[in-house]
């Protein structure tokens, strides 16, 4: 029938090209062949998947670098700010000093003015007393001593003044250095509170690297009474001294009959007193 020839013919055309397909595989050295190129398509992406790796840890190690760069750069730049802000308090404070203290210079100085106006007095009365005697002219002496009266009334109420405005000085001197001491103290322990605060967080944060989050660790609730007992002196002043006492006991010479002496060498473990001691050291 013509329909079943031509159906035989698909099928051998089919067949023909099936085996023109399986033909090479049928070929000596196919599998080597194609067992090498697989070898060398795994080969390839495990490079491929090598440089990537490679390339994401130079990514990541050059942005800690520059997190690292970024940090000095900001801790510098926060030690120039504090040295400028210092240094500002430090004007600020010379400023008002200089303020507080200027009223009185003032005093001290109208003062000494007044004290060179009476000497300059004394003077020109001299010279005029001296140019009438040439004259033949002298004022009578209750003249004199009421003018030098008068003048060593003026020269003990500005000794007084004088006296009085420099202990003014004085005691401004005293207080504003005792505000300054105290601003200083201030800076001072802010200082060493940011350093601790500091140092602090580097501790935190180098047991979180070696130990794990404290608030994600499991055990952290175990391993309480064994912080409580090695930190028992940082809070009892007994234990201090009992651990004091304890470690005073090596500090003494080889023949104190209360302690003895830090060996010098090495101390060689004992010798396992039972089976399973000695399975342990094993």
């Amino acid at each position: 029938e013509p329909g079943w020839a031509r159906a035989r013919e698909e099928a051998e055309a089919a067949l023909r090209e099936l085996r023109e397909i399986v033909r090479p595989l049928r070929e000596p050295g196919f599998g080597e062949a194609l067992r090498r190129k697989a070898e060398r398509a795994r080969k390839r992406r495990l490079r491929l998947q090598r440089r990537k790796l490679e390339a994401r840890a130079a990514k990541e190690e050059e942005a800690a670098r520059a997190a690292e760069r970024e940090a000095k750069i900001d801790q510098w730049r926060a030690k120039c700010i504090q040295e400028v802000e210092e240094k500002n308090r430090e004007q600020e404070l010379k400023a008002a000093a200089d303020s507080v203290l200027s009223e009185v210079r003032k005093k001290q100085a109208d003062t000494k003015r007044m004290v060179d106006i009476l000497h300059g007095l004394e003077k020109l009365r001299k010279l005029r007393k001296e140019a009438a005697a040439r004259k033949g002219v002298c004022p009578p002496p209750s003249a004199d001593e009421a003018f030098e009266n008068q003048v060593e009334s003026l020269k003990t109420l500005l000794k007084t003044r004088t006296e009085l405005y420099e202990a003014e000085e004085r005691a401004l001197r005293v207080m504003l250095e005792g505000e300054q001491e105290e601003e200083r103290k201030r800076e001072r322990e802010k200082k060493q509170k940011r350093e601790r605060d500091k140092l602090l967080q580097q501790k935190l944060e180098m047991d979180s690297k070696l130990f794990g989050d404290p608030a994600e660790f499991p055990l952290a609730h175990l391993l309480q009474p064994l912080r409580d007992y090695y930190l028992q002196a940082e809070h009892s002043v007994a234990a201090l001294i009992q651990i004091r006492h304890e470690w005073d006991q090596y500090l003494v010479p080889a023949d104190h009959p209360e302690g003895s002496c830090i060996p010098p060498g090495w101390v060689l473990p004992s010798v396992p007193t039972n089976d399973t001691w000695a399975t342990a050291a094993r």
